[in-house]
């Protein structure tokens, strides 16, 4: 068992940063320091602790098993520290109260807005400006503090920092879905489909099975996509993120284990100036998103798991 009295614990901002963006090099860039040191932090921390966090492939690095668990610890850690360095800065006064944030809004509805409760019991001093749109904000010059985007980036005077990468699943509600659930792809192409046919075609390519999709509706937003199969319209094809409350209360119900990816330009990112690196709000609220997705995963591992 490792002390931490004598723990050195900025290895774990290293190591956050690193399992974040699986690359020496980006979490260098992101903490400022040398490809060496961050190197040299890891190793250290996996010194102490005695075993290895990651699985190494070149320049790209994998958590392991160990390394997912103390992630999701360490991503806790820091949401809960800077929450408490906040509401030290609001306690001196010195914070601002207002935070502006622009999401689209499928990312808006189907994620963000059940979550922000809790943030509103974490920073009720700081009040939250959201503003959903199709189209790229420019922060600076729309006066907005943190963006939600979809893409790889960079982005230019902008700080981005990888939230997830969401994959398409394939999802029904339960009435529709209790006859679908371990049948042959054959039988899914003959159902009421919902989603994107570029998509759907891939989906059936990968399954083995030739079909030609022709979906009943398709959408430009996934927040009315993932509506639309609650609701028994058909089976939807839709990005796992925002499916994954209505898997957890059983709005929705996943029809097929198979899954396609995406590359990643899809990733999910949040974007603030590089002028707020170090500002409390904005740090604060990053925290706090990385920690309620690292809570949905183990969520969504734990019910995955069989018994």
């Amino acid at each position: 068992m490792v002390s931490l009295d004598r723990f050195p614990l900025h290895y774990l901002a290293a190591f956050r940063t690193a399992a974040q963006t699986q690359n020496l090099r980006a979490a260098a860039e992101s903490l400022h320091l040398t490809h060496s040191a961050v190197s040299q932090q890891i190793r250290g921390l996996e010194t102490q602790l005695g075993f290895e966090l990651f699985t190494r492939q070149g320049r790209r690095l994998t958590l392991n098993p160990a390394g997912q668990a103390l992630q999701r610890a360490v991503i806790k850690m820091f949401a809960e520290l800077q929450a408490g360095l906040l509401a030290a800065t609001q306690a001196h006064g010195s914070a601002a109260q207002t935070l502006r944030v622009t999401a689209l809004p499928s990312f808006a509805q189907r994620w963000l807005l059940p979550r922000l409760p809790r943030w509103q019991v974490l920073q009720p001093c700081i009040t939250l400006d959201l503003h959903s749109s199709q189209q790229v904000v420019d922060l600076e010059r729309e006066g907005f503090h943190i963006g939600l985007r979809i893409g790889r980036g960079p982005w230019p005077g902008l700080v981005s920092e990888l939230l997830f990468h969401s994959s398409h699943i394939v999802v029904a509600a339960p009435v529709l879905a209790q006859r679908l659930v371990g049948q042959p792809p054959e039988l899914l192409a003959q159902q009421p489909l919902l989603g994107d046919a570029d998509l759907w075609r891939e989906w059936f390519t990968q399954a083995g099975c030739p079909a030609t999709p022709t979906p009943v509706a398709t959408f430009n937003d996934a927040a009315l996509l993932g509506q639309a199969a609650e609701q028994g319209m058909g089976v939807a094809l839709t990005r796992a993120a925002f499916a994954a409350d209505s898997l957890l209360d059983g709005r929705l119900v996943r029809v097929s284990a198979l899954a396609i990816d995406d590359d990643a330009t899809r990733d999910y990112q949040v974007v603030y100036p590089e002028a707020l690196r170090g500002d409390p709000a904005v740090r604060a609220f990053c925290d706090w998103l990385h920690a309620e997705i690292a809570a949905l995963q183990q969520r969504l591992s734990e019910t995955a798991k069989p018994g």
